[in-house]
Order: structure tokens, then sequence, then C-alpha cells
């Protein structure tokens, strides 16, 4: 993880007095960790759950499960649903989600990609689509984490300027 992109983050969050929480599914806790492991991350970082399947989203996080069954889980609008609940869920102002495929399976037609959403106030502010360069399940993983890093970052100046 890209240490200076941590520490904006923080900055930002912290200077605002602003929290975060993440849901996450595809990476596994590589966004939890990274926003745990910042300087003064108990002033600004909620905490987060990893949700891996359907139960589990479905229960602790509220997607909603006639959807998510037709899509493994994996679509935008579950990934809106998770960043939207997490911050209910951890009483955060900015939720993270992110939710895809770190390998290659049959349900994903053997490609690899994940969905995005940024929340902030009830609001999705930011999502999208994100695919990785071929690699093994970890390295995916790591790309998913930072690239969602970069675009949180990326939102948060921006908002820092409106």
């Amino acid at each position: 993880m890209a240490e200076d992109i941590i520490q904006s983050i923080s900055n930002i969050l912290i200077e605002r007095q602003q929290s975060i929480a993440v849901a996450e599914s595809v990476t596994s806790g590589h966004m939890q960790v990274a926003l745990s492991a910042a300087p003064d991350a108990a002033h600004f970082y909620q905490g987060g759950i990893t949700a891996y399947n359907l139960g589990q989203k479905s229960r602790h996080l509220h997607v909603e499960p006639i959807h998510a069954m037709t899509c493994n889980c994996v679509s935008q609008q579950v990934a809106t649903e998770m960043a939207l609940e997490v911050c209910r869920l951890f009483v955060s102002d900015w939720g993270l989600a992110i939710t895809g495929y770190a390998s290659k399976v049959p349900e994903s037609n053997n490609e690899l990609f994940a969905y995005f959403a940024i929340s902030y106030a009830g609001r999705i502010l930011q999502s999208g689509k994100i695919e990785p360069p071929d690699g093994e399940p970890v390295q995916v993983q790591s790309f998913y984490a930072n690239e969602l890093l970069k675009n949180l970052e990326a939102l948060l100046q921006h908002t820092l300027q409106e």
C-alpha cells in the first residue's frame, strides 16, 4: 500500500473530523489493514467487515439476496448496498465497499474484476469497476485495494476543494 496515499486520507479525514468504515469481500481484509495501519487511525477509522458470501453480505450488510444470488454477489448494486450499510453499521461518515473476483472462476467467465462504491452521508459519491492485470490472487487483491484507496484519496481531495 502506498503510505503517502494512506497518510493523505488520514490527514483529510482527521482535519474534517470525519470517520470511515470498510465493507469488503474480494480484498478479504486488505482495506482494513491499510486504514488501520495509518498514523492516528483511531481518530478516523471506525473498522470494517469482511463478508465473503451471500449469507454474510445479506445478514450483516443487508444486501438484497435475490439480486445477489443472480450475480454471485458481484455487481455494482451489491457494492452500493455494502457501502451504504457499512456506514450505518459502524456509525461512520464515509463507507468503502468492494466485491469481485481475485481468481479466475467459471462464475466470472474466467475474468478478473471488482465493483466498488464510496459513500458519504447516506449517498454514493463514486462507484465503478476495476479490472486488474493478471496475477496471483494476493497480487490482485492488493491491486484492488490500492486502486480503491487512490479513488478515495482523489474524491477526498476533490471534495476538499468544493
